[in-house]
């Protein structure tokens, strides 16, 4: 089965990171898989990371070369990732009669231009077999979505949890709420704050934050994981991030407001710690009760942290799921 990953993408984020490892799989399980890149953003983060793992890929200059190429026979189906993807591809796939597979990946609704795409992507969601990463996602797709998690592969190696590093990793834009995460180094002093990530935010937080919180741009985080203690999460909106996945599959409990799939993924106090949206004060306190934990506590909360994983978000426990769907 010839399968295309169509995805419009210069950065890269969860979707973009998830889309790689999906492709990877499929390769591995036999499918000629690749990456169709809907515009070209010259030499793109995501075009060298691309390259950097050798992942086979095609630019299209402008959309309008997609619908020649499904019409030519050299595709058996079509899997689409964010809107502009999903509502040109199921689209052009409906005029050429190539099925297409469409991943709804977030849970934000947006504003002004963004909430007509979002709007625009469900209305059209009929002419695909799609797929939801969260509960909250496929409600609001009522019912045409069948519910598969993101998924991750297993590291070897893990964080020692042993230090005081608390990490936020992620866009830095408004609906993860950075500037929540950089807050809390004030509420917390004995914690050391690092920021993993970049986005139009960035100018802004390292002005006000650069005392208490350090910046590390945008970084491959398969370097930075293991120097990790806990993972942080304020977002406003979420699907199921990728970074929360791999931080717990490298041991890394997580404290995280409870938003978007989270909820389903963390299990409080067990494998980490879920907080009220939007509840500074109370993330706070729990940094602080988190800062003086003794060693096997840390241990042993890190170790369901990756069981979890292990149990039901690895990419072998996924991608039967995904080929279901495939061949539906």
């Amino acid at each position: 089965m010839r399968v295309w990953q169509l995805i419009d993408a210069s950065g890269v984020g969860g979707i973009e990171t998830h889309v790689c490892h999906l492709t990877r799989a499929l390769i591995s399980h036999g499918l000629e898989a690749e990456i169709v890149l809907l515009g070209d953003h010259g030499h793109s983060p995501f075009r060298r990371r691309l390259e950097q793992q050798r992942l086979p890929f095609r630019v299209l200059a402008h959309w309008r070369r997609l619908l020649p190429l499904l019409c030519s026979g050299r595709v058996d189906l079509l899997h689409t990732h964010g809107y502009k993807a999903g509502i040109l591809g199921r689209l052009l796939g409906a005029l050429c009669g190539v099925p297409v597979v469409s991943t709804f990946h977030s849970g934000d609704d947006g504003q002004g231009r963004l909430a007509f795409y979002s709007r625009l992507d469900r209305w059209t969601a009929p002419l695909a077999k799609c797929i939801a990463v969260s509960g909250e996602i496929a409600a609001k797709l009522k019912g045409q979505a069948r519910l598969i998690p993101n998924f991750v592969p297993l590291p070897n190696q893990r964080a020692s949890l042993l230090g005081r590093r608390i990490a936020f990793v992620g866009r830095l834009s408004e609906e993860k709420s950075p500037a929540l995460f950089c807050r809390l180094a004030a509420l917390c002093p004995q914690g050391e704050f690092h920021l993993y990530g970049d986005g139009p935010l960035m100018g802004e937080l390292r002005r006000q934050y650069a005392d208490r919180v350090q910046f590390h741009g945008f970084c491959e985080m398969s370097t930075h994981w293991q120097a990790i203690d806990l993972l942080c999460i304020t977002s406003a909106y979420e699907g199921l991030p990728l970074a929360a996945l791999e931080a717990m599959a490298h041991g890394i409990p997580l404290c995280s407001f409870a938003v978007g799939g989270l909820p389903s993924l963390i299990d409080h106090t067990r494998n980490g710690w879920l907080l009220p949206p939007g509840d500074l004060k109370a993330m706070a306190a729990q940094l602080n009760h988190w800062l003086g934990l003794d060693e096997a506590t840390r241990l042993l909360m890190g170790n369901r942290a990756r069981h979890t994983v292990v149990a039901g978000y690895s990419i072998e426990s996924r991608m039967g799921e995904i080929l279901s769907v495939y061949l539906e």
